[in-house]
């Protein structure tokens, strides 16, 4: 599946990438706001491209090697929970620009095999990273099969505003002591036992909410999204902007408190009054494009 970034021409127009620049893409994925960034950062621009999953970042490396921005790219496979860090290894502090796409990669819902999508029957893995010194980080099968009742129920409750939260619970820990609980479509139709008919004819897929709840427990998502943002701003230059694009409203919210707080202390501006939507050209043509919200900021 090609990969088509959301809101390029508004995420281009605000960050205004101009020659020998440097940003940094804290999530580039399949690469296509990068890519745009590069071509007005060059000749002179660098860019540094994080990326927690390896088998996605092998894929843009073998497509950049073989491009005129080879030399202009430094990839880390790596969280951007550790973005400072990164950014410090690197020489890329004191930057122009940082993105963060929030969303999920096509490529992760097609191609991965690992269980984020629940129009495939995949084992329930979920892990953005499944590199072996990644330690500690459980999978959505270990999550499904050993959390307690309640703990699974507040998961599927804030992380993922699920209103049958503590009935799809209940009904995961019947099912686990019948047998262990390992694929997508095991829990599917867990989840489809355990709502009722009208929920299960709705616009959104019955299962989106669960499935979207496990993947941001499972990678710490809430706690990530905090923690890196606030470390962009440590790397900006005065100046410097950074953007942010979200697909649900706990991310949203997130990135909105963030520029509020940092604004009320004289540190940011806010470029992004209210946040940048998709226009119906761009939804027709990238359904995903449709729940996508941009704010950007300045930092003073």
């Amino acid at each position: 599946m090609v990969h088509i970034p959301v809101l390029l021409s508004e995420v281009i127009e605000y960050l205004n990438p101009q020659p020998g620049q440097k940003f940094i893409d804290a999530t580039i994925g399949g690469g296509g706001h990068a890519l745009a960034i590069l071509e007005h950062i060059i000749p002179g621009g660098k860019l540094l491209g994080i990326e927690w999953d390896g088998e996605l970042l092998r894929r843009l490396e073998a497509q950049i090697q073989h491009s005129q921005f080879k030399d202009s790219t430094v990839l880390i496979n790596d969280s951007y929970a550790n973005l400072e860090k990164i950014a410090e290894d690197n020489d890329f502090e004191n930057v122009q620009g940082v993105i963060f796409d929030l969303g999920m990669s096509s490529w992760h819902l097609e191609e991965s095999g690992g269980g984020f999508s629940f129009a495939k029957d995949e084992p329930l893995d979920m892990r953005f990273s499944r590199r072996a010194d990644d330690g500690g980080q459980p999978t959505a099968t270990e999550m499904i099969n050993k959390y307690r009742e309640e703990e699974l129920a507040e998961i599927l409750k804030e992380n993922g505003d699920e209103r049958f939260a503590r009935q799809i619970a209940g009904a995961i820990v019947k099912a686990r002591k019948e047998k262990p609980i390992m694929t997508t479509f095991q829990l599917v139709e867990i989840i489809k036992n355990s709502t009722p008919l009208w929920y299960r004819r709705g616009r959104i897929h019955f299962a989106t909410r669960t499935f979207q709840a496990l993947r941001m427990a499972v990678n710490n998502e809430l706690e990530n999204i905090k923690s890196g943002i606030g470390q962009a701003e440590n790397i900006l230059t005065a100046g410097g902007r950074l953007a942010l694009i979200s697909f649900h409203s706990l991310e949203d919210r997130i990135v909105k408190n963030f520029f509020r707080e940092e604004g009320k202390k004289g540190k940011f501006k806010i470029l992004t009054k209210k946040p940048i939507r998709a226009k119906l050209a761009e939804i027709t043509v990238n359904p995903r494009a449709r729940s996508a919200k941009l704010r950007v900021a300045e930092k003073l």
